[in-house]
């Protein structure tokens, strides 16, 4: 049995782990959601739209006939849910009772920053109980009544604490804002609540994440999680699934060691893959940092966050994966009114691949995501190193001249 791995092996076993190797890795339609999020372990929600939003972008990359109400539906039908994974999530069904370790935490821990007033916390399980499921806007209205305790604010912190204790759960959405209702009104009855043993919370993430990944490591395992408990018991099941043959700690040239199944040991990797992806920046296969840079040798920061005089490329880039290798990123817009998708900054910075190679796909992807974002042409505003710029521009936007398809 192998005992070393190359990077290039590593590579590509992590990108077929997380879907991105084939057109249609978990089939099609409503059913390939529920199994890409079951695969993955969970999909990250995030409210930032000024391109498709991230758990839609990230379930698109892998479902080519993705549409956004299938999220939606498979809530409504109680086979996903919405908690926390390291952020707010979509998460299976099934693994809701490895939720309830940080629902608990949250129960037990009166300095949590979801500090809401008990008697509101009350009051808006009383009202949900008696009324029926409620937004947090719903709590608006009250306080224009003449005396009335309600305000949205204390009701919108009690509604979250209350979620994130396991009291209530979200049982829909209207656009993103969150409709809560009561666990025991929306959890199905099959769905197990026997809270995991530390010993079974550190193998299911562990499991988690070679599924997902392929292999791991310690510290993506534990990736903002805290504790020395928990660490303690990853380390403990990993060397029990070692001992069981399971599991092999292996040396890869230039990192420290990783945990691969040994199943995937003896895989071979016939060809690398010749598609160009446009990932989100919150997808699962980059959103340990660290990782990618260690892996891919791609250094990746979101830096929407970051004043825009201290941004480097620009507000929201989607890291572009031609292959096994990130060869650049791009800024990128949504121009809803005016059905157009803007590439704002275009940069190509693995420039040792010829243009040749993977200009064609990456076209073929831009088009095929701006028409995911309900836009009809494009723009490419600027394009770094700036000697690229006119076989771009040529091939983007040569089917204008010829009248026909996105131009």
């Amino acid at each position: 049995m192998k005992n070393k791995l190359t990077l290039q092996q590593l590579q590509l076993l992590t990108l077929e782990s997380q879907g991105l190797t084939k057109k249609s890795p978990f089939g099609t339609g409503k059913n390939a959601v529920l199994s890409a999020v079951e695969h993955l372990g969970y999909v990250q929600i995030d409210t930032l739209s000024i391109i498709e939003r991230a758990h839609h972008h990230t379930l698109w990359t892998r479902i080519p006939d993705f549409q956004t109400d299938y999220l939606e539906e498979l809530v409504e039908e109680r086979k996903i849910f919405e908690y926390w994974f390291h952020a707010a999530s979509y998460l299976p069904m099934q693994d809701f009772r490895y939720a309830l370790p940080q629902m608990l935490h949250v129960k037990q821990d009166a300095s949590h920053y979801y500090n809401a007033d008990k008697n509101v916390m009350q009051a808006v399980i009383d009202t949900i109980r008696t009324e029926g499921p409620k937004r947090a806007r719903d709590f608006e209205t009250q306080s224009s009544k003449t005396g009335s305790w309600w305000n949205w604010k204390p009701a919108k912190l009690a509604l979250e604490r209350l979620f994130m204790q396991g009291d209530l759960m979200i049982c829909g959405r209207s656009g993103m804002q969150k409709m809560y209702d009561l666990t025991e009104r929306v959890l199905p009855k099959s769905i197990s609540t026997a809270e995991p043993a530390p010993i079974e919370f550190a193998e299911y993430l562990i499991k988690t994440y070679l599924r997902a990944y392929g292999f791991t490591t310690v510290k993506q395992i534990t990736h903002l999680r805290t504790g020395n408990v928990l660490k303690a018991n990853v380390n403990k099941a990993l060397q029990s699934m070692m001992e069981e043959g399971t599991l092999s700690k292996v040396d890869v040239e230039g990192l420290p060691p990783v945990f691969i199944q040994n199943n995937w040991l003896e895989k071979t990797f016939n060809s690398t893959p010749s598609h160009v992806r446009l990932l989100s920046p919150f997808d699962n296969s980059i959103i340990h940092r660290d990782r990618i840079k260690q892996i891919f040798n791609f250094d990746f920061r979101l830096e929407c966050y970051t004043p825009k005089e201290k941004r480097q490329y620009g507000y929201f880039c989607l890291p572009i994966l031609f292959g096994n290798q990130f060869i650049g990123r791009v800024d990128c817009k949504t121009h809803r009114k005016d059905k157009k998708f803007e590439l704002i900054h275009l940069f190509i910075e693995n420039t040792d691949i010829s243009t040749e190679v993977w200009l064609e796909p990456f076209i073929e992807e831009v088009k095929r995501f701006a028409a995911f974002n309900g836009c009809e042409s494009l723009i490419l505003t600027k394009v770094s190193p700036s000697k690229l710029t006119a076989v771009i521009k040529r091939a983007l936007f040569r089917k204008e001249s010829k009248g026909g398809g996105m131009t």
